[in-house]
């Protein structure tokens, strides 16, 4: 499979579409990336640390993580679960808390594909500038890296 992740950012829509294949059936895909003992070994780029404040993978629950820089400074992200099916999807919604009222509807889909896992993760945000301001703010090269390390993280498992 591929290391590659790809990004479908199209001009003037509101959202954006990460796709990454990883060699691990989906089961094992969706258990790492629900599991708050194992995000901080792959969630945010390489030159943050992460660390799980709350992480209830229900209908209802909500998450929050905090990513910090080697000055210490911390950036926050949290949302809601709005739908959960073990091995298939998850649909929540992701918000920077240094941007409030920016609330994007991520759905994480994971697919079995050539013995491995097709993840697409697709972001809906409130408008075309918000989604922008994403991208502009680093969102590709950080969605990336933590593709890399998720791709790292399943290879060791």
């Amino acid at each position: 499979m591929a290391d590659i992740t790809e990004f479908v950012v199209e001009p003037g829509r509101q959202d954006i579409v990460m796709i990454r294949a990883f060699d691990a059936p989906p089961e094992v895909v969706f258990r790492v990336v629900t599991d708050p003992e194992l995000i901080p070994r792959w969630w945010g780029p390489h030159s943050l640390a992460t660390r799980v404040d709350r992480m209830e993978v229900e209908v209802g629950g909500r998450w929050r993580f905090v990513n910090v820089d080697e000055r210490g400074r911390e950036f926050f992200f949290s949302g809601v679960y709005h739908a959960v099916v073990p091995s298939e999807r998850y649909v929540r919604t992701w918000e920077f808390e240094g941007m409030p009222g920016d609330v994007a509807l991520e759905t994480v889909t994971l697919t079995a594909a050539d013995g491995g896992t097709r993840y697409v993760a697709h972001s809906v945000h409130p408008s075309v500038e918000a989604r922008d301001a994403i991208i502009r703010g680093g969102g590709p090269r950080g969605g990336r890296e933590s593709m890399d390390r998720l791709a790292a993280l399943l290879a060791d498992l």
